[in-house]
């Protein structure tokens, strides 16, 4: 068996576990498959007392405890590189408690104590076939949620969507509309962070799947996916440093289970209508937070501008001024350019400065200050003070100015000229 099936390798002692405890879901499933993880999550179903049986576990250890679901006896502890859940059994058996979940190979249960495993549905011959399939019509529909989920796990494990479930999900897919938009977020997510999602969400594309959360979904956004896929695949053997950026993310708490990477913000750009305002609307529909709003929508603003470098305007000014729009966004911007057609050449360049963070063009930095402005000149403060300093901005990164003292004698020359 697999380390994950063995208690040595749980943060808590078999002997605390009732001998009724059996582990279940995705950690017996990917066992099985051999596929390991670096953060342990367990599941665990008790025919009762679910809730008392975590708490224990949890005050033995000093662990943290939350209680999920008090109504259907669901609770947690949390470990420092585990999370266990412990649930109540649904109905009257271990049996009829897993033909109430959402797929084959996610019904699969462990005994730790005898080490037996229960297969009730033909799970273990379906990992055997790369398959996933479906229990019941009527379990994805009493969550709608697992009609996107089965294209995150078939992605997820690389596995063959069963014909008959594909059906079903076609039939049932308006119930999708009905799931918060947090939830369908993070499985969508899921899809887009990596380039193994990106046949899955064009098959759940063909499947009407993703039809009520994004209607006008078209055959060229899919592929244009497919080429931010191939975009990062070549910037990877090209441009290893910067490609390393594209699993990095902005300055912002990433809350467990979701998936934020300049990648994948590359990837929902091109999923997303080109309309900013409509844009917009979009990821606030979706509940993305202000700041992945804004690095996604800064990537919208570039393109033009990136375009237009292409075609030619490729002075320091044209270059000032995408990077001044786009700021840390240049990292999804060059995978979207390389996915539009923007020459590998073009991107070079813009790479090279954006890489070095004294370049004055991609990472402009302030040679004076208001205060040089008002104690040198005697300026008075006002609007005309921040027009002069984004223009001394401008000329230092046009190459006019490389020196504060540069800067102020060239407002000068500027203030002459403008009497």
């Amino acid at each position: 068996m697999s380390s994950v099936l063995s208690p040595q390798t749980w943060p808590f002692d078999l002997s605390l576990l009732p001998t009724s405890a059996h582990l279940v879901g995705g950690s017996v499933r990917d066992a099985l498959l051999g596929r390991k993880a670096d953060y342990l999550d367990l599941d665990f179903v008790v025919p009762g007392q679910a809730v008392e049986t975590a708490r224990a576990i949890a005050r033995h250890y000093h662990a943290g405890f939350v209680v999920l679901d008090p109504k259907n006896q669901i609770a947690r502890i949390v470990f420092e590189q585990a999370t266990v859940d412990f649930a109540q059994q649904v109905g009257n058996s271990l049996e009829s408690d897993l033909y109430r979940r959402d797929f084959t190979v996610n019904a699969i249960a462990y005994h730790p104590h005898t080490e037996q495993v229960f297969d009730p549905l033909g799970g273990c011959a379906d990992l055997k076939r790369r398959l996933l399939r479906m229990i019941a019509a009527d379990n994805l529909a009493d969550d709608p949620l697992r009609l996107l989920r089965a294209y995150r796990q078939a992605a997820q494990l690389d596995f063959t969507l069963d014909e008959p479930t594909r059906t079903t999900i076609h039939e049932l897919a308006p119930l999708l509309g009905k799931v918060a938009a947090e939830r369908v977020r993070g499985e969508l997510d899921s899809l887009l962070s990596k380039a193994e999602g990106t046949p899955l969400m064009r098959l759940a594309w063909a499947d009407t799947v993703l039809g009520t959360w994004l209607p006008n979904l078209s055959a060229y956004q899919i592929r244009q996916l497919v080429a931010v896929d191939e975009a990062a695949a070549c910037l990877q053997a090209h441009r290893p440093e910067f490609a390393q950026l594209f699993k990095a993310w902005i300055k912002e708490q990433t809350p467990p289970g979701f998936h934020r990477s300049w990648f994948k913000a590359a990837k929902l750009s091109r999923i997303l209508s080109p309309d900013g305002a409509i844009a917009e609307a979009e990821l606030t529909h979706f509940k993305y937070s202000r700041a992945e709003q804004q690095a996604v929508l800064a990537i919208l603003r570039g393109w033009p501008l990136l375009a237009a470098i292409a075609q030619g305007e490729d002075a320091r000014r044209q270059q000032y001024h995408l990077f001044r729009t786009v700021g840390n966004s240049f990292i999804a911007l060059a995978l979207v350019g390389l996915a539009e057609g923007v020459p590998l050449s073009v991107l070079d360049g813009l790479i090279d400065r954006f890489l070095d963070k004294a370049d004055p063009v991609a990472h402009p930095h302030a040679l004076i200050s208001g205060r040089d402005l008002i104690e040198q000149l005697d300026l008075r403060p006002g609007p005309h003070m921040g027009e002069l300093l984004a223009a001394v901005e401008l000329a230092h990164a046009e190459g006019h100015i490389h020196s504060p003292q540069q800067a102020i004698e060239w407002v000068v020359a500027r203030r002459s000229a403008n009497r």
